[in-house]
């Protein structure tokens, strides 16, 4: 049986609403497509306030997506700890991180050349 092509917007929505619903802060959508060797079109960055909260925006995006899309990661890591959870959905790659572990690694600052579109807390 042949996997539904997934649209890269309807996607990038679906995980936005899935870290809203949490209270997830700080939302980032790094645009790649215009950088050479790139693994994926999009990052997703974004941070919670506690392991807790981390593991939580994880299963929303995850349950979210799986209700309107009918898709599932292909690979998730990093929810042993909750510090930084990296859920691929091939095309993009969501970062779910503790406040201070967003700081120290500050990936936004690795991908300097790419489009960075910002999304305002709702609350």
């Amino acid at each position: 049986m042949a996997k539904k092509e997934i649209n890269n917007d309807e996607l990038l929505a679906n995980i936005i609403k899935g870290i809203e619903e949490v209270k997830g802060n700080d939302i980032d959508i790094l645009d790649l497509r215009a950088i050479d060797n790139t693994v994926c079109d999009y990052f997703v960055i974004c941070n919670g306030n506690s392991n807790t909260q981390v593991n939580a925006i994880v299963s929303s995006i995850q349950k979210v997506v799986s209700k309107e899309l009918k898709d599932k990661p292909w690979h998730v890591e990093g929810n042993e700890n909750g510090e930084w959870v990296l859920m691929d959905y091939v095309n993009i790659v969501v970062h779910v991180f503790q406040k201070h572990i967003r700081e120290y690694y500050n990936i936004e600052s690795l991908w300097g050349d790419a489009k960075i579109t910002t999304i305002e807390n709702k609350y």
